[in-house]
C-alpha cells in the first residue's frame, strides 16, 4: 500500500475519531461542564501534537527509522484500551440506518435548525480563510518576514501556544460573555489578525497574530461545539455532528486554492511581497463581512 493510501485512511480515521469523541463526550461528562471538558481536551491535543510529538518523533527517527512506527502502533493499541474501559451510561437503542438515510436525517435536522445551518456556513468560511492564510504562510514567512526555517518554526509555535492557551481559557471567556458576545470577540479578533498580517511585515505581530488567531479559534470551536452537544438530541448528534464539519471542513480546499490562485494572478501586476499580503487582507474582508452578519442574525436562546 503507498503512502498516499496511509495517508488517506490515517486522514479518514482522524475524522471518524473527532466526530465520535464530539458526540460521546455529553455521555460522560454533565451539560455545564462541556465548555471546561472541551477545552481541556482540545488542550490537551495541542500540547501532545504540537509539543510533545514532533521532537519525541525526531529523537525516534535519529535512534531507527521503523522506532517511531513501533511507538505510534503502541500509542494506538493503548488507546483504544483506554477508550474500552470508559462507562457509559445505558442509553436507548437507535435503529441503525443506511449511510444515505442517515445523512439525511441529519441534514434535515440542521436545515430546520438554521442557527446550527448559519453556525456551519460560517465556520466553512473561517476555516477557508484560516487555511488559505496558513497555505502562503511558509513563503510569507521568508519572503515578506525574511526568517529563517526555524523562526517559520518560532511562528507555528507560538500559533500552538496560542492553541493552548485557548483551549485553557475559553470556557472562562464564555461563561462571562456569554455565547453570541464570545463569538462576536473571535470574529473580531480573526479580523484584527488578518489585518496584522495584512497590512505590516513585523515577525512580532506576525507571531502574536498567530497567537491570538488559535485562541480566539478555540474560543469559537469551544462555544460552538458544546452549543450543538446541548442542543442536538442524543440520538441524532453523531449524524448532524458529520454534516455539520463536511460544512466547515469541505470549504478548506477551496479556501487552499484561492489564496494560491490570488497570490500567483497577483505577482505580476503588484509584486511578490504585496501579492503575499493580498491573501490576509481578503481573510480581514471575510471575517469583516462574518462579524457584520453573526451581529444581525446570530440569537441564542441563552447569553
Amino acid at each position: 500500500m503507498t503512502f498516499k493510501r496511509w495517508g488517506f485512511l490515517f486522514g479518514s480515521a482522524e475524522v471518524i475519531r473527532d466526530n465520535a469523541a464530539q458526540t460521546v463526550l455529553p455521555s460522560i461528562v454533565a451539560h455545564g461542564d462541556l465548555e471546561r471538558a472541551n477545552g481541556q481536551m482540545w488542550s490537551a491535543e495541542q500540547i501532545t501534537g504540537q509539543f510533545i510529538g514532533p521532537p519525541v518523533a525526531g529523537l525516534l527517527i535519529a535512534t531507527s527509522m521503523a522506532l517511531p512506527f513501533g511507538v505510534d502502533a503502541s500509542i494506538y493499541a493503548l488507546s483504544a484500551a483506554l477508550i474500552w474501559m470508559i462507562a457509559l451510561p445505558p442509553r436507548k437503542t437507535t435503529v441503525s440506518a443506511k449511510f444515505l438515510p442517515a445523512l439525511l436525517e441529519g441534514l434535515g435536522w440542521m436545515w430546520r435548525n438554521p442557527l446550527i445551518l448559519r453556525l456551519a456556513i460560517m465556520l466553512g468560511a473561517i476555516n477557508a480563510v484560516f487555511i488559505g492564510g496558513m497555505t502562503i504562510l511558509v513563503l510569507y514567512a521568508q519572503e515578506v518576514l525574511a526568517l529563517p526555517s526555524t523562526g517559520y518554526g518560532v511562528l507555528l509555535t507560538f500559533g500552538a501556544m496560542g492553541g493552548v492557551a485557548g483551549g485553557l481559557f475559553a470556557p472562562v471567556v464564555a461563561g462571562r460573555l456569554g455565547m453570541r458576545r464570545s463569538l462576536l470577540a473571535a470574529l473580531g479578533t480573526f479580523v484584527t489578525v488578518n489585518l496584522m498580517l495584512g497590512l505590516f511585515g513585523s515577525p512580532a505581530l506576525a507571531g502574536l497574530a498567530l497567537f491570538l488567531e488559535a485562541a480566539a479559534g478555540m474560543l469559537w470551536n469551544v462555544v460552538t461545539v458544546s452549543y450543538r452537544q446541548r442542543l442536538i438530541p442524543d440520538d441524532l448528534l453523531g449524524r448532524v455532528n458529520s454534516v455539520y464539519r463536511f460544512f466547515g471542513w469541505g470549504a478548506m480546499p477551496f479556501g487552499t486554492m484561492g489564496a494560491g490562485a490570488l497570490v500567483a494572478v497577483l505577482t505580476p501586476s503588484i509584486g511578490r511581497s504585496d501579492a503575499l499580503h493580498a491573501p490576509y487582507l481578503v481573510g480581514a474582508a471575510v471575517c469583516g463581512l462574518l462579524l457584520i452578519f453573526a451581529a444581525a442574525r446570530l440569537r441564542f436562546d441563552t447569553a
